[in-house]
């Protein structure tokens, strides 16, 4: 069993926690839970109870597990400075697998940068550029999304598109093997470079009264060779879940 908690290679970047989080409204109590799947060898699905707590000011932002300040803002178009963390983790004590418990330790990190948002009656374009701040990895992910919103009174549903890079830093440290693990392993040493994983994404909101309502985040990811072809990895996707009830005040 890994600790690859609430992956941010599908997850816990900008553009899923906006999807999940992302109201008008001012204060916003809750609670979720996160379905995550392991892409390591001898992983274990998760399931994380994550409490919602979202606040929507005129220049600052927090969304559960991101917070942000904007640098513009209006109806249309939101950019901001962004703060998050990356729960992603790699813990070799947990493994039952011989050759993955000779592993290094892959530690969870704070990620920091901008995120921008448009909207427009076409559709929505969100991004987020974000790096490593701890020095763990000292990598770089960007996520690049499209999403159009269908609504039918109380419930709508917004099914969505993107794509996730990953710098090769970030690969190397949680998807690479070295030579000394190597030389302790039956595992290949692998340095791998940087990767697209594309993912599709989709949203359910349903208002149940003036002050409650009930959201599901899905996305499915495709992951980019670079990480699939690592000797830490015995899949070529990954699935996640977060699902919730809300109180707005």
């Amino acid at each position: 069993m890994n600790h690859f908690k609430v992956s941010v290679l599908a997850v816990l970047l900008p553009g899923c926690l906006s999807a999940f989080s992302a109201s008008a409204e001012p204060l916003t109590l809750g609670a979720s839970v996160i379905y995550s799947q392991s892409p390591y060898k001898s992983g274990q699905d998760r399931y994380y109870p994550v409490p919602v707590i979202n606040y929507e000011g005129e220049s600052f932002y927090f969304r559960s597990l991101q917070a942000g300040y904007y640098l513009w803002k209006d109806t249309q178009d939101q950019l901001s400075l962004t703060v998050l963390g990356s729960p992603q983790n790699y813990d070799p004590g947990e493994s039952d697998d011989g050759d993955m418990r000779a592993l290094d330790k892959r530690r969870m990190t704070l990620m920091a940068g901008v995120a921008y948002r448009h909207v427009a009656d076409w559709g929505t374009v969100r991004t987020a550029l974000i790096g490593d701040v701890l020095n763990n990895s000292n990598g770089i992910i960007w996520d690049l999304t499209y999403l159009y919103p269908f609504t039918f009174g109380d419930f709508s549903i917004t099914p969505g598109i993107g794509a996730l890079w990953n710098s090769a830093n970030q690969n190397r440290y949680y998807y690479g093997v070295s030579g000394n693990e190597a030389a302790r392993t039956g595992l290949n040493s692998y340095r791998p470079d940087d990767s697209w994983s594309p993912y599709v994404e989709l949203g359910l909101d349903y208002k149940i009264n003036a002050s409650w309502r009930a959201n599901l985040v899905g996305r499915y990811t495709r992951l980019g060779d670079e990480i699939k072809d690592s000797p830490m990895v015995d899949t070529d996707s990954q699935t996640m879940i977060w699902t919730g009830v809300s109180y707005t005040f």
